[in-house]
């Protein structure tokens, strides 16, 4: 069962890892899941020169047992009805995380460094992971989001794409607002493509219209096995998804989007939506995997 499995963070010592097991601890809670703290000693041959501009990055003397202790230490501080464990791995983070992602409900990391250059940038190991992970992940970013509760906002955004069904991050949406109490909004970007265009008066702005009304008739097919127990908002608006999307995470808890796996495709499987919200987004982003 979902709830047997553990949430997992990956754990360097930074700041931004340390944000990301505050808000796994505060997930587990809610879901009543044991969290798991997972250490990989190599990380720091990645990204050693954010690590080394971050300001809570540890001691080269600090021992790899002990950024782990402190992490789960300050996990149960936190959350000391949640079960927790911790587990040091002499290999590199990806592969690590991604063998994880096999048997955990959600996997959690953070984001690199505290400026607004570096905070806007996932760190490869996050984009590789989010790539790849065969649950749902949790990409914790903006340095005030660190909970999962109270909700700030109470509201959940949810992208929309072009399928017409249902989809996995529609339904985690849902689960996730019912968890929280939160609202959901569903959101659709569509474009007006530029060969549309007329001059003539009679026509003017009607591409447009039609274009509108698709996405519409998109968003409510994808939304109609919604649970009468979530306030739901549905919202379509023009422009580029990314942008859209990541404008909305503004005022949001959570910015949820699908990612699609391809079985036998080895390169990074994230779209340019994906891709742009994980560097843009100012709440936490969650990917959830989405069958080909």
């Amino acid at each position: 069962m979902t709830k047997d499995l553990p949430i997992v963070v990956g754990v360097d010592g930074s700041e931004p890892s340390l944000r990301a097991v505050d808000w796994a601890a505060d997930e587990a809670a809610l879901r009543g899941a044991p969290l798991r703290l997972v250490l990989a000693s190599l990380w720091e041959r990645y990204e050693s020169d954010a690590l080394a501009d971050d300001p809570g990055t540890p001691s080269e003397g600090m021992r790899i047992e002990e950024i782990a202790e402190t992490a789960a230490l300050r996990a149960r501080l936190r959350r000391p009805e949640v079960q927790i464990s911790t587990e040091v791995v002499p290999e590199e983070p990806e592969y690590t995380l991604l063998r994880k992602s096999r048997t955990a409900a959600l996997l959690v990391t953070g984001t690199r460094g505290r400026s607004s250059l570096t905070e806007a940038l996932v760190g490869s190991v996050s984009l590789t992971v989010a790539a790849h992970a065969h649950c749902p992940m949790v990409v914790v970013r903006g340095s005030h989001d660190n909970r999962a509760l109270p909700a700030t906002h109470g509201r959940i955004v949810v992208g929309v794409g072009e399928r017409p069904t249902s989809s996995a991050a529609v339904r985690f949406a849902f689960d996730e607002a019912r968890r929280r109490g939160a609202a959901v909004e569903a959101v659709r970007a569509w474009r007006y493509p530029a060969h549309a265009t007329t001059d003539h008066p009679l026509l003017a702005g009607e591409p447009a219209r039609l274009y509108e009304e698709r996405a519409a008739q998109g968003l409510e097919a994808a939304l109609q096995d919604a649970p009468d127990d979530v306030r739901l908002r549905r919202r379509t608006v023009e422009g580029h998804a990314r942008t859209v999307l990541s404008g909305a995470s503004r005022d949001a808890d959570l910015l949820i989007v699908g990612a699609r796996r391809r079985p036998r495709h080895f390169g990074l499987q994230l779209g340019r939506v994906t891709h742009g919200v994980l560097h843009h987004s100012a709440c936490p982003v969650v990917i959830v995997p989405e069958p080909a």
